[in-house]
């Protein structure tokens, strides 16, 4: 009786991703798959709901507040950073240099009933926290049954 080998995606993908960290860690920056490269550098964000708004909460560790800015074009809303490296005369022979300053822009589109009037942030522990009010027709509401 012969043998079958059943094809399992998810072996190939975690091979590949292997062989990208690998090929990462010897380059610098992935050459067989640009955007992990880009994927990886930006902020990890976390977006949730509540009754009466959208929540976006994006890691910002080392990043002060005046390094940060939030816009809205339309419908979508980006954080970006404009943290500038600082150069330094200083000429050090480095084994490993990972931690250097860095740039980023994420943008997100709005959902249809997101009050663009009624978008707030603050930055506390190295996290952004942004609040994104849903418009008062969209929000939830109980509907009582009357008696007749």
């Amino acid at each position: 009786m012969k043998a079958v080998t059943l094809y399992r995606p998810r072996v190939l993908e975690n091979a590949f991703t292997g062989f990208d960290r690998y090929m990462d860690s010897l380059f610098g920056d992935s050459f067989l798959n640009p955007s992990e490269r880009i994927f990886n550098r930006l902020p990890a964000v976390d977006v949730h709901e509540t009754e009466k708004s959208y929540v976006l909460e994006a890691d910002l560790p080392g990043f002060e507040e005046k390094d940060i800015d939030i816009h809205l074009d339309g419908n979508t809303l980006t954080i970006e950073s404009k943290k500038a490296e600082e150069k330094k005369e200083e000429k050090k022979a480095y084994m490993i240099q990972e931690r250097r300053q860095s740039t980023f822009s994420r943008s997100f589109s709005l959902p249809e009933n997101a009050d663009r009037e009624s978008i707030s942030a603050n930055y506390r522990n190295g996290v952004l926290y942004v609040e994104i009010g849903k418009l008062a027709e969209a929000q939830k509401r109980v509907i009582e049954i009357s008696k007749d």
